[in-house]
């Protein structure tokens, strides 16, 4: 879980949440708007956590949002742990920060939106390109959304047991693919 700031055209800035699952490799959502506290970013895991349920642990920076006393306890009554990379360590945290590189390069650079509406509609199409349309190496060149889907298939939403019981499957069929070629 990151942040990233542009602005709308008119110079006002945009703070954009970005929450990808380091398993999946899905942007789970991108939450967008002009400020954006720690009550937001709990309302944001809240309905993640009703799509997708609880995740083991949240790797986040140290940034005020990330270190409020209300997201502390949010994580701590969901047993959930925080965990914070260093102090000037981005690449701790590296799945995001390489999302929001894409993010960056793809998406912000291109634009220049007049309304905070905008922005938020041209980002949420970005976000399902993202997940539905670019196959990944690491996933065995399937989108994120497919094998997120296949990932959660039939098991109770808990990424430690989807993560567990698809590595292993996906490391199985790979190495078998490698064998048959």
């Amino acid at each position: 879980m990151d942040f990233v700031h542009d602005c709308l055209a008119d110079r006002r800035p945009v703070r954009m949440l970005n929450i990808v699952d380091t398993f999946t490799r899905e942007c789970l959502a991108i939450e967008v708007d002009t400020s954006l506290r720690s009550s937001r970013v709990i309302a944001v895991l809240h309905r993640l956590v009703a799509k997708y349920g609880k995740p083991d642990a949240i790797r986040v920076d140290n940034g005020p949002e990330f270190i409020s006393r209300a997201l502390d306890a949010w994580c701590f009554e969901r047993a959930v742990k925080l965990l914070f990379i260093q102090p000037g360590k981005p690449v701790q945290n590296a799945h995001v920060e390489s999302f929001n590189g894409r993010l960056r390069d793809e998406c912000l650079a291109e634009a220049h939106w007049p309304t905070l509406a905008r922005a938020r509609a041209e980002i949420e199409l970005w976000r399902t390109d993202y997940n539905k349309r670019r196959p990944h190496s690491a996933l065995g060149y399937e989108t994120p959304a497919v094998f997120g889907a296949r990932a959660r298939r039939g098991l109770p939403p808990s990424a430690g047991a989807a993560a567990a019981l698809i590595a292993s499957t996906h490391r199985a069929s790979v190495a078998e693919a490698v064998n048959v070629n």
